[in-house]
């Protein structure tokens, strides 16, 4: 499993060029899903998480600024969004970062900028993999050995404990969905059920003591998924 790959949304009613990104994408090592018409990618953002949103700005139903909008504003939506549009103008270009864009793209798009800004927007949020150790507060993480230590002392974890585990602290303060965690964790197709998340996560929780005495705590959220917070 590969730890840096990412899962990203992807908002594009042209289904060739759409074809055209996600497999761009794909091949850069990310997991993409594919949405012709904003109203299925806001229905979907209310109950599944993704890691980057790619907007295009004119679609069939509503436009990809309004569809910024509602997921900041309704769904809560906190992860980082690029604009990807044939609008040039200095001021959509303006429009789309004050409603609360990360960056802007015109197109026609060219496969090694847009996976270079993906990554670029993506470094400012999550913490990436590219060192030996993953280190939060008390908590260790030595991707070499995969082993996990709390203040010193080794914790034993299995393969899918650790993998869980790195998964939820490179994502520390994001709510993540149960889908969004058995992808990245067990594969995206693997068929699995949401009670075996729980189960591990619950495991988790007290192997890593994530209590507030030790600076997080691991929350639920009904309906939709987990967040690993600083207390």
């Amino acid at each position: 499993m590969d730890m840096n790959a990412v899962r990203i949304a992807l908002l594009e009613d042209d289904p060739e060029q759409a074809e055209v990104v996600k497999r761009w994408l794909e091949q850069a090592g990310h997991d993409v899903h594919v949405f012709g018409r904003g109203m299925d990618l806001l229905r979907r953002a209310s109950r599944e998480s993704f890691d980057l949103y790619l907007l295009d700005w004119i679609l069939p139903d509503v436009e990809g600024d309004e569809v910024l909008r509602r997921l900041r504003q309704e769904r809560d939506v906190t992860s980082p969004v690029i604009f990807v549009t044939s609008r040039d103008a200095e001021e959509d270009v303006v429009a789309a970062l004050q409603a609360g864009a990360d960056d802007y793209m015109t197109k026609p798009l060219r496969r090694m900028e847009l996976v270079s800004r993906v990554e670029a927007v993506l470094r400012r949020v999550l913490r990436p993999l590219v060192q030996p150790v993953l280190e939060l507060g008390n908590y260790r993480f030595d991707l070499a050995s995969r082993q996990a230590q709390l203040s010193g002392e080794t914790v034993v974890l299995t393969d899918k404990e650790f993998d869980l585990a790195l998964f939820l602290f490179r994502h520390q303060g994001q709510l993540v969905s149960r889908g969004h965690l058995l992808e990245a964790v067990w594969g995206k197709n693997a068929n699995i059920a949401t009670r075996t998340l729980d189960t591990h996560v619950s495991r988790l929780r007290g192997k890593l003591s994530l209590r507030p005495e030790n600076g997080l705590r691991l929350a639920s959220v009904y309906n939709f998924g987990y967040r690993l917070e600083a207390v």
